[in-house]
């Protein structure tokens, strides 16, 4: 791996990457100015097995040869263990040097575990509520660096394709497995682990060896893969905390939309225990929200509600969860191959009515409300910020005569009005606007299948929880092959969080829109027949969550 290098979590914050001798040195950056449960920094140690093994041997991997032996003196900072270093050497000259230092991923050979914390001070920032879960973020913010690493070659050897081309050899599962060392060696902190979902085991047996015993068969054996890990919502694990007693810049402020003075009260805070200091800095978000922000120190997701049917036009359907609210960013990923964030929000339409403090989108705010807020007026050309609202740039893309053709919804801005007030108040579809940046690029409607015209046009059964996505790029420049597989990726990649339940997702382009369906199939769709609509010849496109590994990075 390189000397140094970055990676961008999703919350916003990012990290300094660095080798240091007996591992790699992870540094938060934003540790002085931002809000975060995160400590300073943590190190790691991250091994790569020598000899690759038989990958159809399920229950071999590189634990079973990572013996103290194979740790060099120094690498970490917890206790040693009972071997000596002279049985080191000897057993190193009999068996050999097992591993070497990671240099890129491998498919299968890797492991590691976090061999030190550096702990922040109390006096500035928050203690951890829980230490497991302190452990699991710095363990998801690992493998997150991990899985933005170049992808190994996913084909494997074995007996049988011994004689088989390479291309033609049969794939593997990209892991990395979690060693039973340094922090790791807590008492049921890997069982934690295990049941959070960060990481796996093939062992899914009771066993025989009693509870509490830290060598326990069936908790030596852990790893995390890519495909699994690109499906666990990072809210779970993410979040931001807000130093104590630090004063917010103007801009950060409740009601400073566009940058706008604001006077801050006690009666802002309203009447409870907390102090005029703690209320300006438990987290404000910035103009249109931010999924991770906490004021509760408690992370932000929440998962999916229980199954309960209603009907709707004679179709019976799981009852919908309300979609996220006007502004409401719902997801945000940093792009290393564009060198930008991508992020999804839903559109809001003008409003003539002063915003107030609880209208905000702030997610796990303490308790409080607004009674001095400078009004900042809306119309429906400009936002609060002097930026064009979302209802101008919906109408200035839909009278493009190149979006106009596919969606038919050219003409003065009442009928745009008229359209997104209709999307606003769908009960089984949402719309979006996609933003590089910050900077809207484009238009998208995510929507559940089975209650949508096209559920009710396909031959075969629809899942409960299928869902379909609509699409239109309005920014001419952020239009091309090397943009439009990003944010396809990225859209499955919510719909699968958002609920596990969803097995998938589909798309109906235009049969003659073939730029748009060679997009769909370079991200993993395929074609899977054609609907006839009374408007269109659609081609059905269809992802399935089985076949999907992560988004594009």
């Amino acid at each position: 791996m390189s000397s140094f290098s970055v990676v961008h979590l999703p919350n916003g914050l990012s990290l300094s990457i660095t080798p240091v001798f007996g591992g790699i040195s992870f540094k938060l950056n934003e540790i002085a100015v931002n809000a975060s449960v995160l400590p300073p920094g943590w190190t790691i140690v991250i091994q790569t097995e020598k000899n690759h093994w038989n990958s159809q041997q399920e229950n071999l991997s590189p634990l079973q040869c990572c013996t103290p032996s194979a740790i060099p003196p120094g690498e970490i900072s917890t206790p040693p263990s009972e071997t000596t270093e002279d049985e080191n050497e000897d057993e190193n000259s009999k068996e050999g040097n097992h591993h070497s230092r990671f240099t890129t991923p491998t498919l299968n050979s890797d492991s590691l575990f976090i061999s030190s914390i550096s702990l922040p001070s109390a006096s500035n920032f928050k203690p951890a509520t829980s230490p497991t879960r302190q452990i699991a973020m710095l363990l998801y913010s690992t493998l997150w660096w991990y899985f933005h690493q170049p992808a190994p070659n996913p084909q494997i050897s074995t007996e049988e394709s011994k004689v088989t081309p390479d291309l033609g050899k049969p794939k593997g599962e990209w892991r990395v497995y979690i060693r039973l060392q340094g922090i790791f060696k807590g008492k049921h902190l890997m069982q934690k682990l295990e049941r959070m979902g960060l990481v796996r085991t093939t062992d899914s047996f009771v066993g025989c060896v009693p509870v509490g015993l830290h060598d326990s068969p069936g908790w030596a054996n852990m790893f995390a893969s890519r495909r699994t890990f690109w499906q666990i919502d990072p809210r779970i694990f993410l979040f931001k905390l807000s130093p104590r007693n630090i004063t917010p810049r103007a801009s950060e402020l409740p009601g400073n939309l566009g940058g706008d003075s604001v006077t801050l009260t006690k009666d802002m805070c309203g009447s409870g225990p907390f102090s005029l200091s703690e209320c300006t800095s438990f987290g404000v978000p910035s103009r249109y929200g931010d999924p991770f922000a906490s004021g509760s120190n408690l992370p932000t997701f929440f998962p999916p509600p229980p199954l309960e049917f209603i009907s709707t036009n004679g179709i019976l359907h799981p009852l919908r969860q309300k979609p996220p609210q006007q502004g409401e960013v719902f997801y945000t990923r940093y792009i290393p191959s564009l060198g930008q964030t991508l992020s999804f929000r839903v559109p809001s339409l003008p409003s003539n009515v002063p915003p107030t403090l609880n209208d905000l989108p702030i997610s796990h705010k303490k308790s409080g409300s607004a009674t001095s807020i400078s009004p900042s007026s809306s119309s429906g050309a400009t936002s609060p910020g002097g930026y064009p609202s979302d209802l101008a740039l919906l109408s200035r893309w839909m009278n493009n005569p190149r979006v106009s053709r596919a969606w038919g919804l050219a003409g003065p801005q009442s009928v745009q009005e008229n359209f997104l007030q209709t999307q606003l108040n769908s009960r089984h579809s949402f719309p979006a606007f996609g933003c590089w940046d910050g900077r809207p690029f484009g238009y998208f409607e995510i929507y559940w299948v089975k209650e949508d015209a096209l559920g009710r046009l396909l031959p075969g059964p629809v899942g409960n929880y299928d869902r379909g996505i609509h699409c239109l790029v309005g920014e001419e420049e952020f239009r091309g092959p090397h943009r439009a597989p990003v944010w396809l990726s990225s859209l499955v990649h919510f719909c699968w969080l958002a609920d596990n339940r969803t097995d998938t997702i589909m798309m109906e382009p235009r049969v003659d829109n073939t730029k748009i369906i060679s997009y769909l199939q370079a991200v993993g769709f395929s074609k899977d027949g054609e609907v006839t609509f009374p408007h269109k010849q659609s081609a059905l496109m269809r992802i399935r969550r089985e076949n999907w590994e992560a988004p594009l990075l």
